[in-house]
């Protein structure tokens, strides 16, 4: 397939965290460390090699960089420093602005000032509403259970869906690959494991405890999404609901703080290098769960009506958090990567109907 040659794409990355783009000189060694790669998925050298080469149609059209999970082993092991696991991550900020319609993720990630300027309208917003509402707890709290849910339909409905067809049609489309029928089905099944476990980081060098860590804050912020959104956790008196959302919460801000804390210890690969959107995604995760808890504690020792403005701080936060970080922030890696995985995965079907593997 004949593609153009874009000298700039080089430059373009740049804006999303590259630096030793220009170190590499392909001796393959990424590539022959990683536990990842395999026949048919050849990173990160056949990513660095596109973007060295300007091809921009064939980075947008690989799955390859969402299936490195940054364990940093090829970045440890470089014999030029050429530093391949930070630029596989940005690569992946990169491929977020191009599935982007909106076009907001390409200008979050390029520009901190713009990022700041949304934060602080939805602020703003947030406390607009809480005068309309004349700062009454119930009618409040009542607002803010609806705001949830229609976050959730908006965000996924007219933002990620269509970014998930755009990745589709660059990937799988576009690059005419010819999986048969049966593929589509037997990958859902990859697909809806992935989401829930990541289960093929547990084949990286950086051991099982990141990978539970993983699996931990995954199912925490899941479960703790589905105990406010859909069993209204801050107005329930069940005891089973209440206990699961303080469970489920605590998880959330614990590991979530031990990320944190890894990250400003920079004692393994992974947390050396940090995007300003590595650290808002972890804090504000935090933050979600932390604040949730609060609340809920602030509901059952009937302190909330004297502390209102805690519980206006945890829907700010949820706010940015939905409007912000989901859409257009570093949220979206873990839903393009397990889509890339199930992309990936016809990939490999079409590969092995053609004889190629």
């Amino acid at each position: 397939m004949n593609q153009l040659v874009n000298p700039e794409l080089k430059q373009e990355l740049l804006k999303y965290g590259l630096k030793e783009w220009n170190d590499c000189f392909h001796c393959g060694n990424c590539t022959a460390i990683c536990s990842l790669t395999e026949q048919g998925f050849l990173f990160p050298r056949k990513g660095i090699r596109a973007l060295q080469l300007g091809l921009k149609q064939s980075l947008a059209g690989s799955t390859d960089p969402w299936l490195c999970y940054y364990c940093g082993e090829c970045t440890e092991t470089c014999p030029r420093d050429a530093n391949p696991a930070e630029l596989m991550m940005s690569i992946r900020r990169y491929l977020t602005k191009v599935y982007d319609w909106t076009g907001l993720a390409g200008l979050f990630y390029r520009s901190k000032l713009a990022l700041f300027i949304g934060f602080i309208l939805v602020l703003i917003a947030v406390i607009a509403v809480g005068y309309v509402k004349h700062f009454e707890t119930e009618a409040l709290m009542k607002f803010g259970h609806l705001f949830e849910q229609l976050v959730i339909l908006a965000v996924f409905g007219l933002i990620l869906l269509p970014n998930i067809f755009h990745m589709f049609w660059l990937t799988i489309v576009k690059q005419k690959v010819k999986a048969p029928i049966s593929a589509y089905i037997t990958g859902i099944w990859h697909l809806i494991w992935n989401v829930f476990t990541q289960n093929r980081s547990l084949k990286c060098e950086t051991g099982s405890f990141r990978w539970f860590e993983h699996f931990l804050i995954v199912i925490g912020y899941i479960s703790l999404l589905f105990v406010t959104v859909f069993l209204n956790w801050f107005s329930t008196t069940n005891t089973i609901i209440i206990w699961l959302g303080y469970i489920v919460g605590g998880i959330v801000f614990v590991f979530t703080f031990h990320f944190i804390i890894g990250r400003l210890n920079k004692k393994r690969e992974v947390t050396k290098y940090s995007h300003p959107s590595d650290w808002l995604f972890v804090i504000w995760l935090f933050l979600l769960g932390f604040t949730a808890f609060i609340v809920r504690v602030l509901i059952d020792t009937n302190l909330i009506d004297n502390n209102l403005w805690l519980y206006i701080i945890h829907l700010i936060v949820i706010a940015q958090w939905g409007i912000l970080l989901v859409p257009f922030g570093k949220w979206t890696h873990f839903l393009y990567r397990s889509f890339a995985i199930y992309f990936a995965y016809l990939k490999k079907s079409a590969l092995k109907r053609q004889g190629a593997i």
